[in-house]
C-alpha cells in the first residue's frame, strides 16, 4: 500500500488479507497528489488491487476483463456496486500488475461506471506502465514496501533504456555503414568474453551484427546537447551492472545472462519492444564499453588479491 499512501497520504488504510467486501484499502478524505494537487478526489475512495504471477499478462484479457460471470473484473463490479449502493465509496482505484493499453483503458473504464453507477471520473486503471512510472518518480517506495530488489530475481527497469533507445532511434540511420565500426576494441574482446564466460559463438554473433553500431552510440553520447539521454544511460548502467553482479550466478553464461536481459526488457516496455535491434546494440555497446559485465581489471585485481 506504499503506492497508495503517496498518493492519498498516511491515512490510506490497509485491510487484511481474506474477505473483505472488495476492498484491499480505504481512504477517507482529500487526497494529497491523487489525481492531481488541484483537483483530488474526496470522500471516501476504495483502493484494490489485483496480484498475478503470470508474464505478459493484460487488462484485456478475457479471463481478467471479460463479460463471462467468472471474470476477474465481473466479481469485482459486483462488490463495488454493493458498496456504491450503501454509499461506502465515491471513488474507485484499480491496481493491476498487467499491461494497459490506451484502448482498452476507456472501455473498461465505463464498464465499471456502467455497473457499478460511479462517474468515470472517480474510476482509475494502474497497470503495470502507471507502476513503472509511479517506481521511477518515487524511487524510495520500493524501501517503503520494505522490498529489496537483490532478494528478487533479476529484474530492471526499462524506463531510462526506453528513452535512450527512442531517441537513438530518432538519431540513427536504419542501416549502418560498415565502415563506422571500431578498428580497435578498448579491451581485448576474446580476453572480456573469458572472464564473462560469453561463448566464442555468441560473442561472434553480436559481434558481427552490432559491433557497427558502437561508435554511433558513442559518438551520440558524447554530443553536448545529449547530456539527458548520458545521464539516463548511466543510470540505466548503474543498475544493471548492480543487479547483474547480484545475480550472475543464476545463470551459467553470460549468453543467457544478455538473452534474459533482452527478453525481460522487451516484455516491459514497447518502445524497446519496437525497437529490438537497437535495443540489443545498446545492450551490447554496454558490454563492449566494459559498463557492464567482469572487466580485465578487476579479474586482475581479484587474482592478486591475498
Amino acid at each position: 500500500m506504499a503506492c497508495s499512501r503517496k498518493l492519498f497520504g498516511i491515512g490510506v488504510q490497509s485491510f487484511a488479507a481474506g474477505p473483505d467486501g472488495g476492498r484491499d484499502a480505504r481512504f477517507h478524505g482529500t487526497a494529497e497528489h491523487f489525481p492531481s494537487a488541484a483537483g483530488p478526489w474526496t470522500g471516501i475512495t476504495v483502493i484494490q488491487a489485483k496480484h498475478t504471477n503470470a508474464t505478459n499478462v493484460h487488462y484485456s484479457d478475457s479471463n481478467f476483463s471479460g463479460t463471462i460471470q467468472s471474470s476477474v473484473l465481473s466479481e469485482e463490479v459486483k462488490r463495488v456496486k454493493k458498496l456504491v449502493d450503501a454509499g461506502e465509496v465515491q471513488n474507485y482505484l484499480l491496481f493491476a500488475n498487467r499491461r494497459l493499453g490506451g484502448v482498452t483503458a476507456p472501455v473498461i473504464t465505463q464498464r465499471i461506471a456502467t455497473d457499478t453507477g460511479l462517474d468515470p471520473s472517480a474510476i482509475f486503471l494502474a497497470g503495470s506502465e502507471y507502476l513503472d512510472d509511479m517506481l521511477h518518480f518515487y524511487p524510495d517506495l520500493l524501501q517503503l514496501a520494505r522490498v529489496d530488489p537483490m532478494d528478487s530475481p533479476l529484474k530492471v527497469s526499462s524506463h531510462e533504456l526506453a528513452e535512450v533507445v527512442l531517441a537513438l532511434s530518432i538519431e540513427l540511420s536504419a542501416s549502418l555503414p560498415p565502415a563506422d565500426a571500431p578498428l580497435v576494441d578498448r579491451v581485448l574482446f576474446s580476453e572480456k568474453n573469458e572472464i564473462n564466460n560469453m561463448s566464442p559463438e555468441f560473442a561472434d554473433l553480436l559481434s558481427k551484427r552490432y559491433m557497427v553500431y558502437t561508435r554511433k552510440i558513442e559518438d551520440f553520447l558524447a554530443q553536448p546537447g545529449n547530456g539527458e539521454s548520458l545521464r539516463q544511460y548511466e543510470a540505466a548502467v548503474e543498475e544493471f551492472q548492480t543487479k547483474i553482479v547480484a545475480h550472475r550466478a543464476e545463470f551459467q553464461s553470460f549468453d543467457k545472462l544478455f538473452n534474459y536481459l533482452i527478453e525481460l526488457l522487451i516484455a516491459r516496455d514497447g518502445v524497446l519492444s519496437r525497437n529490438k535491434p537497437l535495443l540489443r546494440a545498446l545492450v551490447f555497446y554496454m558490454y563492449w564499453h566494459c559498463d557492464i559485465g567482469r572487466s580485465a581489471d578487476v579479474e586482475t585485481e581479484q587474482t592478486l588479491a591475498p
